[in-house]
């Protein structure tokens, strides 16, 4: 079955001067332009497209990679508003429709905003909502702690950041724990710290335990690879520093350090570290 909105893998059935047709099921035969035709592409391969409607309603089928699809949420710029909603930059030829009843608040041209894009049943197109609410939350949590995620800084507050997990659920980035810069809108991979009892969620931005310190310590080891086996840091160095080199806290780079030195793989000064091996 197609899914609209949706990446799909569908087999070509003829090739013709302005493209290719594809086996679209319960949609006929459905065009992807020669621009988007990979090369040495024939009848019966199965390419992976794509599904939309384009600016003049006709399904079609597109390579190009969408700032979002069905299902999904993103902060998407408007592009311009017109008397009917706003236009948001979808990374296709066509804009994605955000109609004034599923706006917050009325959309401005050139802003960003986090919006779910859907099907809207009454016309069978994809269109995107800025009310997310009613999309999160609506299932069971089943998480266990340490489970990797996949995250979406979707609102800053005074306890940090909230973020969408997996596409589902609301969760909860704390201040204190947030060691890197964050953007509002960008994706990354989190781990579940803890679910609570009231089924709300609290994330982590880095693995837990000894996993996370041993992903530390193989990058101080690439770096001083990479830079002749010395490195101008230590336990003194500032934390923005340490962060910009190794993207980890303070602490954690003096736990990584702690065990590189344990195991005599490193000498430490009040200004380097020296990789042992490199001599």
């Amino acid at each position: 079955m197609i899914e609209i909105g949706k990446y799909n893998t569908l087999q070509v059935v003829k090739v013709v001067d302005f493209g290719v047709y594809l086996d679209g099921e319960e949609w006929g035969e459905i065009l992807l332009p020669n621009e988007y035709v990979p090369k040495d592409c024939f009848p019966e391969d199965y390419v992976k497209v794509f599904i939309y409607f384009d600016s003049e309603d006709r399904i079609i089928a597109t390579t190009e990679t969408p700032n979002i699809a069905v299902g999904e949420f993103a902060r998407m710029k408007v592009v311009s508003v017109t008397s009917v909603g706003a236009f948001l930059d979808w990374g296709l030829r066509k804009d994605l429709f955000v109609p004034f009843r599923e706006q917050r608040e009325r959309m401005v041209e050139g802003k960003s905003y986090l919006v779910y894009a859907y099907v809207d049943k009454t016309t069978d197109r994809i269109v995107a909502t800025a009310k997310i609410e009613k999309y999160l939350d609506n299932v069971p949590v089943d998480y266990k702690p340490g489970q990797e995620v996949d995250v979406l800084i979707a609102r800053q507050s005074d306890l940090g950041y909230s973020v969408i997990v997996d596409n589902l659920y609301w969760g909860l980035v704390y201040r204190n724990e947030i060691f890197r810069p964050l953007k509002l809108g960008q994706k990354l991979k989190g781990y579940i710290k803890a679910v609570r009892e009231d089924e709300k969620i609290d994330i982590t931005l880095q693995k837990r335990g000894y996993s996370r310190i041993d992903a530390i310590v193989n990058k101080i080891l690439e770096k001083l690879k990479d830079n002749g086996g010395i490195l101008d840091v230590s336990d003194k160095t500032a934390p923005e520093i340490i962060y910009n080199l190794f993207e980890c806290s303070k602490k954690d780079y003096k736990k990584a350090i702690g065990t590189l030195f344990k195991e005599k793989k490193i000498e430490l000064t009040d200004t380097e570290i020296k990789l042992i091996s490199h001599k």
